[in-house]
């Protein structure tokens, strides 16, 4: 595995109730030290989430969705976490917390290309 690299994944998840322990899995941010690379990909699937969590606000959803997005990202519009290395909004993004999106545990992978990696990871774990 000579161009094969190291990386980590977490999946994104929708915990309206933290309490109730539920989620639904709706994306995957990935990071790979070598390229540098930390990108988030998303799915919302709006049916499924009302029929699991009916008083859910999907547009507050979508808020945290675009937020991590633009942290992840690097840009302007991630506020100050945004504006931290690589590492640290990777770190940061992946943290425990108790909100409405939350993220599983961190697990390490191999590949060459970290897109198709992100995208693959989003094709099992999430559609």
């Amino acid at each position: 595995m000579p161009d094969s690299h190291l990386f980590e994944y977490a999946v994104l998840r929708v915990v309206p109730r933290v309490e109730r322990e539920e989620f639904l899995n709706v994306g995957v941010i990935l990071y790979c030290p070598k390229h540098k690379f930390l990108q988030t990909i998303f799915t919302l699937d709006e049916a499924r989430l009302k029929a699991i969590f009916p008083g859910i606000d999907i547009a507050e959803v979508r808020q945290h969705l675009e937020a991590f997005r633009q942290i992840a990202l690097g840009s302007p519009q991630g506020g100050p976490i945004g504006a931290l290395d690589v590492a640290s909004r990777f770190r940061w993004l992946t943290a425990t917390r108790s909100t409405i999106l939350q993220t599983s545990k961190v697990h390490p992978g191999f590949c060459g290309d970290p897109a198709a990696a992100l995208q693959r990871l989003h094709q099992q774990l999430v559609l």
